[in-house]
């Protein structure tokens, strides 16, 4: 009996070695053999993702985690701006906004009556770029009621000098301006004059800009590396102030996305509306607003000035007499409020005759709120 006792015990412990030493290699090798045959595992998830410096893409969705908000505002179930507003300048510092431009770091740049503001992205406190305060004049370090700003790739600063009849540009930095189109001082109406010029906009590669002029009821082409104010092309409007296809009845804000769409964006003060001109064709496409009607109802617009489109090509309107900013989703005449109440006023709600508007890299939107002389702040959400 102790002799087999004794080789139950021996075999059981072989076989227990045997399973400890065993069993690991048959894992080794089965798990190497899974790997060989299954796919590898994908994280795709149909959706995209934008940040500064990672992306993945694929077809379906699109998210923005915060550097360029990718999400078209129209879709059904997208959230849109608060409609409770943030002054990020106000009347201890600026007298009279005119424009607002917001550059790739999220600064904000904005016309006053005789210069040019700059204010640093979560900065409270805004220094000029442009022009000496209280000084309104027509040499190269002044201007003259100055209506909008434009900053390009290469950091250069680009100001309508509005009552000095020409665009300024700064180079770099310089608070020098060079004289790009225009003659300083000479109102009028040949190739290379402006009569009132108002606000303006580039094309992707910063060589030409598109400017409203007023008075000559035109939207004229310019190259951005003059230096000498050379003679400008008519590529919009030029035959009257009448409100036809063929006319801008008061043009005044203009925006222009060529890589998504060949058309200039164009209010019409006057007229009461917004068009779509293709440069260089003879007549526009009336797209929101009735010719020559004001109103105040979701189809009408009242005296609209700033205007800025998206990639969707939805289109965002500063209906100035209306007191507020209409969202028009793209091929709908139908216009949705998404800031100011209709009715003027100076709450964090309201707006009284805003002129401009403009978008950081968030998204977020900030109207230039010219009766109460400040820029409010709405946070896309």
């Amino acid at each position: 009996m102790n002799l087999i006792v004794k080789l139950g015990l021996f075999f059981t412990v072989f076989i227990v070695v045997l399973v400890a030493v065993l069993v690991p290699v048959i894992l080794h090798f089965r798990q190497k053999n899974d790997e060989a045959v299954l796919p590898p595992m994908t994280t795709n998830t149909g959706v995209t993702f934008s940040s500064s410096t990672t992306s993945r893409t694929t077809t379906n969705n699109t998210i923005s985690s915060g550097t360029t908000a990718t999400i078209n505002p129209c879709v059904s179930g997208n959230l849109r701006w608060n409609t409770t507003g943030i002054t990020v300048l106000d009347s201890s510092q600026i007298s009279s906004v005119k424009g607002i431009y917001i550059d790739g770091n999220n600064a904000l740049y904005v016309t006053d009556a005789d210069v040019v503001w700059k204010l640093l992205n979560n900065a409270t406190n805004a220094t000029i770029v442009a022009g000496i305060r209280g000084s309104v004049g027509w040499d190269s370090t002044q201007l003259n009621f100055p209506q909008d700003v434009y900053i390009d790739k290469y950091g250069n600063m680009y100001v309508v000098d509005t009552l000095n009849y020409r665009v300024q540009k700064f180079v770099n930095g310089s608070t020098t301006g060079i004289t790009i189109a225009g003659i300083t001082g000479s109102q009028g109406s040949a190739a290379n004059q402006f009569a009132v010029p108002l606000y303006f906009t580039f094309d992707s590669t910063d060589t030409y800009f598109y400017i409203i002029d007023l008075s000559n009821n035109n939207v004229m082409q310019y190259l951005t590396n003059s230096t000498t104010g050379d003679d400008g092309t008519r590529v919009a409007g030029g035959y009257g102030a009448d409100n036809t296809k063929t006319s801008l009845s008061g043009g005044n804000g203009i925006h222009y996305l060529p890589l998504i769409n060949p058309d200039l964006f164009i209010t019409t003060n006057r007229g009461h509306t917004v068009m779509r001109w293709t440069p260089g064709a003879s007549s526009g496409v009336f797209v929101a607003g009735v010719p020559g009607v004001a109103g105040s109802n979701s189809t009408l617009l009242n005296q609209p000035r700033g205007i800025r489109i998206d990639k969707y090509l939805n289109m965002f309107v500063v209906d100035f007499s209306n007191h507020r900013v209409q969202m028009f989703c793209a091929n709908n005449p139908t216009g949705i409020t998404i800031a100011g109440t209709g009715i003027a006023g100076n709450s964090a709600m309201q707006l009284n005759t805003p002129r401009v508007i403009a978008f950081d890299t968030y998204m977020n939107m900030y109207i230039g709120d010219a009766g109460n002389n400040r820029v409010q702040k709405f946070l896309k959400y």
